[in-house]
């Protein structure tokens, strides 16, 4: 299955079209989204109920995305690259809504969603995402809440290593047109070595309201995490630190549609507490940090479909972040934008899809971005696709104010630059899909923590690096009988930064190498999966984790299941100077009615 992978060059890929649907498949479902531009994947919700992972977050590991987890798989902290891209670099989407956190992107794994609260997963290229707002340099992550449209209730219970214990509880319920769901969820652990332990709760309320030619969509998410940070913030330095975190989500959004006019307005509010101790014992410092950000967009989207002239759409953003902190200090900034994409069939093999994008923040320059993409139908299963846009993203209030002993922001950081490439092919049938994808991208004024000379104190955030990003993304997927089918994929990353000869911080944390592969077995008592990846970073040695998800159907409401990650028990490093866990075993009773 892995050689597979790496010989077919391939990345995950599942599309449930009309033509598959006669097949009893198994449930990990990564597909490329047949709505999104090509280079798009998706995970659906039952794959997020068969997969090893605990947290919707770890899950999006099977897919092309470099996730730097710092602890077990829960989710309590993870960074998110796409196509080599910083973890700055990264849009994250709720619903199509930007969520990214003004203080920095390491919070932007702090999502109040339980696997029951999501409907999809899309991961969506820089070509395709560059209209959805600021910080695509790399690409977008939208995450789909699912609409509680049935009566339905679920309770799962585990048991793992290292004291770790969970439950989730999810009730949803549809009376006539309105539908609503609540979840919550509790997981604790004392972690796989000192200063690893975490507590995590999370609840969620959802609901759906159907109303003539639309519908209307609210959901409400609350999450607390308290967890050891061993070095988080400072790789090799060994500080046993401590950080505490809150997060308020409140988004809505009325779907309005008739006769080939969408009206879609919508709102989102994130507030986000982050508390964060430098070292728990005050040995070496009793550095403390609080911080309070906020975020709020009212939106709107307009959409006019026509036979003759294509479709055309126009949207219009007004938002503001906040933050208030003990070390950033009081600051805030506006946020007004405009959106313009229009799509047409020129032939009936050849269509095109163009968009621009404005986006004005006080105190900080304007970005423009845009893009235009062609797809052509060479036959029944090949399709070309070409792209080209441009993005942008705005500083961090950590990169422009932040200070502490070792680190220092700077207040006259210009906003990033990208020029982006594409070209691919994509080939379906009912039993065999695969494809590639090249891509190009051309950064100026990247942000990066720097010394200028050797004496230098602190590190400071300068606008100091220009890069070239060459890959190519593939993928792989193969039914072999109703009952089991091998998905793959491999990404390939070859970033030249411009070297000025200073010492970076973090230096060239990208992916060289990622291949991730799944072999999915459906039995008459279960579903189990075996799921393996492959990583390498410039200048180190890679790693090979397997991971499997075994379950057993002891009546039809009732399941036990065993979820086993790094199977071998390899030692490795995401971020060098930060251990990570070795075997992790979990096993639990999942009980759905």
């Amino acid at each position: 299955m892995f050689l597979l992978a790496a010989l077919a060059a391939c990345r995950v890929e599942a599309v449930f079209c009309a033509e598959y649907s006669l097949l009893d498949l198994e449930p990990i479902i990564i597909h490329k989204a047949s709505t999104q531009p090509a280079g798009d994947f998706s995970l659906d919700a039952e794959s997020l109920e068969n997969l090893p992972f605990s947290s919707p977050i770890e899950s999006l590991s099977l897919l092309p995305v470099d996730l730097e987890s710092r602890t077990l798989s829960s989710g309590i902290q993870s960074d998110f690259s796409l196509r080599g891209s910083t973890v700055q670099g990264v849009l994250m989407l709720i619903n199509g809504q930007r969520l990214n956190d003004p203080q920095t992107a390491h919070h932007n794994s702090d999502l109040p969603l339980t696997k029951e609260d999501i409907e999809r997963i899309d991961l969506i290229s820089n070509v395709g995402s560059t209209h959805l707002g600021c910080d695509a340099m790399g690409g977008a992550i939208n995450f789909l809440v699912k609409k509680p449209d049935e009566t339905k209730r679920v309770l799962e219970l585990a048991l793992g290593r290292f004291q770790t214990k969970g439950g989730l509880f999810s009730i949803s319920d549809k009376l006539g047109p309105l539908g609503m769901r609540l979840s919550l969820e509790d997981r604790e652990s004392r972690g796989f070595h000192e200063d690893t332990d975490y507590k995590v709760f999370t609840t969620t309320l959802a609901s759906s309201l159907t109303l003539p030619n639309s519908e209307f969509n609210a959901s409400w998410g609350y999450q607390e995490k308290e967890f050891g940070a061993y070095d988080f913030y400072t790789p090799g330095s060994g500080y046993p630190s401590k950080e505490w975190t809150k997060t308020y989500l409140l988004s809505t959004g009325l779907n309005f549609n008739k006769e080939g006019l969408t009206i879609r307005p919508g709102f989102i509010w994130r507030r986000h507490y982050d508390k964060f101790m430098l070292d728990k014992t005050q040995v070496r410092s009793n550095y403390l940090n609080h911080h309070r950000t906020d975020m709020y967009t009212p939106n709107i989207y307009f959409q006019e479909e026509n036979g003759t002239l294509g479709r055309i759409g126009l949207g219009l953003e007004y938002g503001q972040e906040l933050i208030n902190s003990t070390n950033l200090g009081r600051h805030d900034r506006d946020h007004k934008s405009i959106s313009l994409d229009y799509g047409r069939d020129l032939l009936p093999q050849l269509s095109s899809q163009l968009s621009w994008r404005g986006d004005s923040f006080s105190g900080q320059s304007s970005i423009y971005a845009g893009s235009a993409g062609l797809r052509y139908r060479i036959s029944k299963e090949g399709l070309l696709n070409f792209g080209v846009s441009r993005s942008g993203r705005i500083p961090s209030f950590t990169e422009l104010y932040y200070d502490d002993p070792t680190t220092v922001g700077n207040s006259g950081l210009s906003p990033e630059e990208s020029v982006n490439y594409q070209a691919g092919y994509d080939y379906r049938k009912a039993d065999l899909s695969w494809g590639m994808t090249f891509f190009l991208r051309r950064e100026k004024d990247l942000i990066d923590w720097i010394k200028r000379t050797g004496g230098q104190a602190k590190w400071q955030a300068e606008n100091i690096n220009q890069a070239d990003v060459l890959g190519l993304e593939g993928y792989l997927e193969f039914h072999v009988s109703p009952h089991l089918t091998s998905k793959s994929n491999y990404t390939y990353i070859n970033k030249r930064t411009q070297d000025r000869g200073y010492p970076y911080k973090y230096g060239s944390n990208y992916i060289r190498h990622l291949i991730n592969s799944g072999l999915n077995f459906k039995l008459p008592w279960g579903t189990q999966s075996i799921t393996s990846s492959y990583k390498k970073r410039p200048g180190r040695s890679g790693w090979f984790l397997v991971n499997m998800h075994l379950d057993y159907n002891l009546r039809k409401e009732t399941e036990i299941f065993l979820n086993i990650t790094n199977l071998f028990n390899i030692g490795y490093q995401e971020i060098e100077g930060i251990p990570q866990p070795g075997r992790y075993i979990e096993g639990g009773l999942r009980f759905e009615w």
